[in-house]
């Protein structure tokens, strides 16, 4: 928690630069508060405090970056080299062997799911750079999982207008509010991807 508390006051005294560094770092595997990060400089700028634009594109261009940083990582220096270097950053080889099962079954579902999921979200840039996926298919289902989990949190945060740490508990109580939200902008991304030929269905 207090790492959370010093992330979300950082956000909010430093704005947009301070998020965009914050989403890069998580993408690349540290274990910092992204989500809260994005919720809390939502929240401030429902508040005036921030401008919403800029707080979209800095977590967008943050989560977008450090997924591709650690794809490039993942290809160039294999899982070997990652576990051993990462492990004090929690990247040890149970969780790599999670992930790593999740992206050679799903491919680049897995990469636009990763977004919503701790772990995953954390690992998926490392882990598809490992298994060997095409980076332009990778590219494209880390853009769309990035921006419908930047949409759907700015959106949420910055509409509702609260407080960030009322908010995380909050919206789970409200979960059929984002379900409504997510769900069909996830199955039309998925569904614009597979018509694209970006995307193939899983074997």
């Amino acid at each position: 928690m207090s790492i959370v508390a010093t992330v979300e006051h950082l956000v909010s005294q430093l704005g947009a630069p301070a998020l965009f560094v914050t989403l890069t770092l998580e993408s690349l595997g540290a274990p910092v508060p992204g989500e809260s990060a994005v919720i809390a400089a939502s929240a401030a700028a429902s508040r005036g405090e921030l401008d919403i634009r800029a707080v979209a594109v800095a977590a967008f261009a943050g989560a977008v970056l450090g997924d591709n940083i650690g794809f490039l990582i993942g290809r160039k220096l294999g899982r070997r080299t990652v576990v051993r270097y990462g492990s004090r950053f929690g990247v040890t080889d149970a969780a790599f062997d999670r992930v790593e099962a999740v992206a050679r079954r799903w491919g680049p579902l897995m990469v636009v799911a990763a977004r919503f999921v701790v772990l995953l979200r954390q690992l998926n840039g490392i882990v598809a750079g490992t298994t060997g996926m095409a980076w332009p298919r990778f590219l494209a289902a880390n853009a769309l999982g990035a921006a419908l989990w930047v949409g759907l949190w700015c959106t949420l945060a910055w509409r509702l207008g609260r407080d960030a740490h009322a908010f995380v508990p909050w919206i789970w109580h409200h979960l059929s509010l984002a379900a409504a939200v997510l769900v069909p902008l996830l199955v039309l991304g998925l569904l614009a991807l597979r018509l694209s030929g970006c995307l193939h269905a899983p074997r």
